[in-house]
């Protein structure tokens, strides 16, 4: 039987893919509509994506096999969903950050920082999260945190190392005081060798008590600042529109469903409304996390009136982070380079259109009101001078071996080659984008969404905030067991749905369940950063369920609180807008 059952586990996969569609088969035998076909194709999806049965970008070609067999669309149709704009934004931002980390540019900025912010413990905690948040805004949030733990464990072990060299003098000083003190009162010289030997007992319990309290206050600390990085690095990514997937699958499903929508979701509108958000829930975690592992003693956490041996170990733990500052050295051209280019790209980002004022392209390129230069664009245009500048000088690219009495001259390399991106280029990601839009261009044609949309009219009596909380604490719940890409491609289409039903701005449920599909923070599978933190064996799975279900809730409040402020005027959420009434129904 125990054996039946471990064969049962260990083909588990194999048996999801062959009996799932079996058993969901009578639902398009008995309906053969459309709707119904649609409907089979995406719960079979959803399942798979779920369980990881199949690969998820496997998963994700599933609607180009499926949608032409059930005469839902033509191939020709559904292979254009798998290259659109968002893809090529997304593809752009990729190479900008691979074109990062290949410079070591990102290591630079986060030492800097931390030499700017100290090491007092809260001080510490928060170099390291404004770092990594910072970070993974424009590089994905598993190269920040493979980046940021090995620093991290490198100052708390240096932290460690020298409380416990300064707690074992301050041992010796005090124990050969108190042998001294007991050397000059003692009368009894009969009693000496009996005090001596109770003294040596209670010098060795007291020292493994030191030890222990020690240990347990370092593994502590050491706990708080893993989490303090997988958490700020799913936080950061928010911020921007290539930060994370999900941000971008929200564009390309907005721009999919409401062709007419003027473009209104780029990398401006969504910095207005996201940046500050992940600014609070930062300082929101920031402070929860410091109360958690660092106790409620603030003044001890800042560090105020610390002891000269305290500022000492403090002063030894700089040093190192001083000294990897060190190891870089200066400036390359490249790295130089590099930066100018990363700023360049988020200024004309934020410049294209700005909203408040005409942007560049609206001047220079877009006319008869159409956006031919769009953020994709931009990100492009970037990438490829990165394949085109070189990366240093010819004279120090020069080979010094002598070949026929000359110097054999090489040309300088460019800053990145095709080779670098081929290995560190999610390809995957690009796949699951595009079966996310074919899976909402299917439910548009074959009508599931109009159909969706009418069996959700009667929650139009249920107040609108309360429905994004509901919808916010619902997705930041799924995604802690599902990949959150597939998370946000699953229901933003019925979302979009079920606003339109109920005259209601599909911008005000669409937003807010995006950013609640990075809050992944209770399980160490939910996200790749949880999992890397957890793999260096310092926390247990209890620990990041404990921080990681306050923080939800903190993050489904903070959601909710700026969808119904800053967002919706940015936004015009209280009004239904015209682009997204595709019925005339709603007035």
């Amino acid at each position: 039987m125990a054996f039946s059952w471990q064969a049962v586990l260990a083909c588990r996969k194999y048996l999801i893919v062959i009996l799932v569609p079996l058993v969901f088969l009578p639902l398009p035998l008995v309906l053969p509509t459309k709707e119904a076909l649609c409907g089979y194709v995406i719960i079979v999806m959803a399942i798979f994506w779920c369980t990881e049965a199949l690969p998820l970008a496997v998963t994700a070609l599933l609607p180009v096999l499926l949608f032409p067999l059930m005469n839902i669309m033509d191939s020709t149709t559904v292979c254009q969903e798998y290259l659109k704009d968002t893809n090529m934004l997304f593809l752009g931002g990729l190479v900008m950050a691979i074109a990062i980390e290949t410079w070591n540019l990102h290591k630079r900025v986060a030492l800097r920082v931390l030499l700017i912010t100290g090491v007092r413990p809260a001080l510490l905690l928060m170099g390291f999260m404004v770092v990594t948040a910072f970070l993974s805004m424009w590089i994905s949030n598993t190269a920040t945190t493979a980046m940021m733990v090995p620093i991290a464990q490198a100052v708390m072990e240096q932290l460690h190392k020298s409380e416990a060299e300064s707690g074992t003098t301050g041992q010796v000083s005090e124990h050969t005081n108190k042998a001294f003190e007991l050397q000059e009162k003692s009368p009894d010289s009969s009693k000496e060798p009996e005090e001596k030997g109770n003294s040596h007992v209670v010098v060795i319990e007291e020292e493994k008590k030191r030890k222990e309290e020690l240990e347990k206050k370092h593994l502590k600390l050491s706990k708080g600042m893993s989490l303090c990085i997988c958490y700020s690095s799913s936080i950061g990514g928010i911020a921007t529109l290539t930060g994370t997937t999900p941000n971008l699958v929200l564009q390309g499903q907005v721009n999919d469903i409401f062709p007419n929508n003027g473009g209104i979701i780029n990398f401006a509108s969504w910095f207005s409304f996201a940046f500050p958000t992940m600014l609070v829930l930062l300082i929101l975690a920031w402070i929860w996390l410091q109360i958690l592992y660092l106790g409620f003693n603030f003044k001890k956490n800042f560090g105020c009136g610390v002891s000269p041996a305290a500022k000492a170990k403090e002063k030894q733990a700089y040093e190192i982070i001083k000294e990897e500052s060190k190891k870089l050295g200066k400036m390359s051209f490249a790295e130089i380079e590099v930066l100018i280019l990363f700023v360049l790209l988020v200024v004309l980002w934020f410049t294209r259109e700005p909203g408040f004022i005409p942007g560049w392209a609206t001047v220079l390129f877009n006319k008869d009101n159409t956006s031919y230069v769009t953020d994709a664009t931009v990100a492009l245009f970037i990438s490829i001078l990165l394949f085109i500048l070189p990366s240093g000088f010819s004279n120090q690219d020069r080979e010094q071996e002598q070949t026929g009495g000359r110097a054999k001259f090489r040309a300088p390399p460019p800053l990145l080659d095709w080779k670098v991106v081929q290995e560190k280029m999610p390809w995957n990601i690009v796949f699951l984008l595009g079966g996310g839009f074919a899976l909402a261009k299917g439910s548009e044609e074959s009508g599931l969404s109009a159909w969706l949309g009418t069996k959700l009219t009667p929650l139009q009596s249920i107040p609108h905030p309360a429905i994004v909380f509901l919808l916010c604490l619902l997705i930041a719940t799924f995604t802690e067991c599902t990949s959150n890409v597939a998370t946000t491609t699953l229901f933003l289409p019925i979302l979009a749905s079920m606003a339109e039903a109920i005259c209601l701005n599909p911008l005000y449920v669409m937003l807010p369940c995006t950013l609640s599909a990075s809050l992944a923070f209770m399980l160490p599978v939910a996200t790749p950063p949880n999992a890397i933190v957890f793999s260096y064996g310092q926390l247990r799975v209890i620990d990041m369920a404990k921080a990681g279900f306050v923080l939800n809730i903190l993050g489904v409040l903070t959601i909710t609180l700026a969808i119904n402020t800053w967002a919706s005027s940015l936004f015009q959420l209280q009004t239904f807008p015209s682009w997204a009434n595709r019925t005339g129904t709603c007035l």
